[in-house]
């Protein structure tokens, strides 16, 4: 049943992200961020782009979201909690994609 689930969110996640696979995001990003998250606007977790904006006055705004992704939690998104390193995404994984959110704020 939870991989139904999973499988049917997956799905979801790629229809409604599809302007998130128009901009450069990581392979990785693509692979194990897309189903739940597009870079322009809300799917089943925050826009990219409102996550780097919530970081943007942060000098390490990449290292604080790398941090966010590696434990998991809502961060007071209130869309619900993401698993810790969202989809099984490695150390070098996690920091690719925290850059480039980090980079959509400016």
């Amino acid at each position: 049943m939870k991989s139904t689930i999973l499988i049917f969110v997956a799905s979801l996640g790629f229809a409604v992200a599809g302007t998130a696979l128009a901009v450069d995001m990581p392979a990785a990003g693509q692979k194990k961020c897309s189903a739940c998250h597009a870079v322009d606007r809300r799917a089943v977790g925050p826009a990219f782009k409102d996550v780097a904006a919530k970081y943007k006055d942060k000098k390490n705004a990449d290292e604080l979201i790398a941090k966010s992704i590696k434990t998991g939690g809502s961060f007071g998104w209130k869309y619900g909690s993401m698993p810790p390193r969202g989809m099984g995404a490695t150390d070098a994984e996690v920091d690719t994609m925290a850059k480039f959110i980090a980079s959509l704020a400016k």
